[in-house]
């Protein structure tokens, strides 16, 4: 009989320690360690006895080949879609995280509810909420009516049971996976080992079946999917709900998809009838925008395939501490300090001594490098007390040289610049090549360094377009 052997297994990483420390030696997060009993098992090789090997000879294929494409399920949800890359695949994997009350739960009601309408068989299993809860917020919703089946279930066996079948489900939805549990284990629900075995079971269950799975993942105070990193690798598509709970706009991110776009995003706006797609995030997150206030510009973002345009705010205020504020909203800070020292460095202004507010706003977080120029901009913009002209958009990357370079896709920036009245975009030079030609485009004033930046603001060497405002 196997003798059982506690370890300590880190929730953050999945990492096991021969005995409990403050501290994962592999991850370096703290207090992670749980006790766990696992049996000891002797090692052994994949030869029997008398020799031989007992396997299933495997079938090798080229890679040209005819194979069945299965159509997607379309959602009914047109920014769900787009951020899965076109509808749910048949037997694909999908991981959707986010902060508690974010509205995970009311996204996938309403994406259920519009599947079950439209012919598919959807399946709804909670391990959270009863099935009252469930029925409260669905006539809340107006979806009381869809054909869709619920249960509150959190034994794994028994999920397995009730759909391992032909034509038991086209969609299910897991709320949430650190909730489920298998009864062989020892371990409670939620560790590291019940949640990459449960998820394991399930995903292998949805592709020999053809079913589109959606798994809920709780986050950690830092807004990684809490479990076991492979939760990760084992699903198709990894999306996370963004926004503050205070805010009523939502944005849904991919962060892996193998069958789409990644960094692809999804606007939505929280309403008493649920959450309501955002068909044109740009006018939504510049609808309060005022004119005439300086350190302010509007960055032309590209979001996966998507252009948005959004307004970045910086503020400065004397320090009155010895060590500057550097306070950032939805942008990498890091990148906020190297900005402030090119500016130092390179064009001479004096900021050390300031405190520096940044915000992105709209609640959108922006990763890509492009918005460098936009931030220097705001930033030169409250250094000099002058405001950006109203009609001129923003973006390019920033080098430690003070270099303004090129970014990918200008067309597609500049077209949604257009689109919503922007006559002036500031951007780098294209490289090795000249800006196509393009009708009802903006003008655009290339910037090679960001002294020429500094020069416009400071009045020297204005150019004539920049001058209004």
């Amino acid at each position: 009989m196997a003798r059982s052997n506690p370890s300590f297994i880190c929730q953050s990483c999945g990492a096991s320690h021969a005995r409990w420390a403050g501290r994962c030696e592999a991850c370096g997060a703290w207090n992670t360690l749980a006790e766990e009993a696992t049996a000891e098992v002797v090692p052994k090789g994949v030869g029997s006895r008398d020799g031989k090997r007992g396997g299933r000879r495997l079938e090798f294929v080229g890679l040209t080949g005819q194979s069945k494409q299965q159509p997607r399920r379309n959602t009914g949800i047109a920014e769900l879609d787009r951020v899965c890359g076109g509808g749910l695949v048949p037997g694909s994997a999908i991981l959707v995280g986010g902060d508690p009350g974010i509205g995970k739960s009311t996204l996938l009601l309403q994406a259920m509810a519009s599947l079950a309408k439209a012919g598919h068989r959807g399946v709804y299993i909670s391990g959270e909420e009863a099935i009252d809860q469930i029925r409260m917020r669905a006539t809340r919703l107006g979806l009381a009516d869809a054909p869709l089946s619920l249960a509150a279930a959190t034994s794994v066996r028994d999920i397995l049971a009730t759909l391992d079948a032909a034509n038991s489900a086209d969609v299910l939805v897991i709320d949430s996976i650190q909730t489920m549990y298998i009864d062989t284990m020892d371990s409670a629900p939620g560790t590291v080992s019940q949640v990459r075995s449960s998820a394991q079971e399930l995903t292998r269950m949805a592709k020999r079946r053809g079913i589109s799975l959606i798994l809920v993942g709780h986050v950690t105070k830092d807004g990684m999917i809490a479990g076991p990193k492979v939760l990760e690798h084992m699903v198709d598509t990894v999306l996370s709900f963004e926004g503050e709970r205070s805010h009523q706009f939502r944005i849904l991110r991919t962060n892996k998809n193998r069958f789409g776009p990644t960094d692809e995003i999804g606007v939505f706006e929280m309403t008493d009838a649920g959450l309501s797609e955002v068909a044109n995030p740009s006018e939504l997150f510049l609808a309060d925008r005022r004119h005439g206030i300086s350190g302010t510009a509007v960055f032309a973002g590209l979001e996966g395939t998507r252009p948005v345009l959004v307004e970045i705010q910086a503020l400065l205020s004397v320090s009155t501490f010895g060590t500057p504020r550097r306070a950032v909203v939805g942008w990498d800070s890091g990148r906020l300090s190297m900005i402030l020292a090119v500016l130092e460095a390179r064009c001479g202004l004096n900021l050390g001594g300031s405190d520096v507010y940044l915000n992105v706003a709209g609640g959108l977080r922006i990763t890509e490098p492009a918005a460098d120029l936009a931030v220097a901009a705001a930033l030169v913009s409250a250094h000099f007390d002058h405001s950006m002209p109203a009609d001129t958009a923003v973006f390019g990357e920033i080098g430690l040289g003070g270099e303004i370079r090129a970014v990918g896709q200008p067309e597609q920036r500049l077209r949604e610049a257009a689109k919503l009245g922007f006559g002036k975009v500031l951007a780098p030079t294209p490289r090795g090549r000249k800006r196509a030609k393009m009708q009802a485009m903006p003008e655009v004033e290339e910037i090679s360094h960001l002294a020429d930046l500094v020069q416009i603001f400071a009045g020297q060497g204005r150019t004539p377009s920049l001058a209004a405002g």
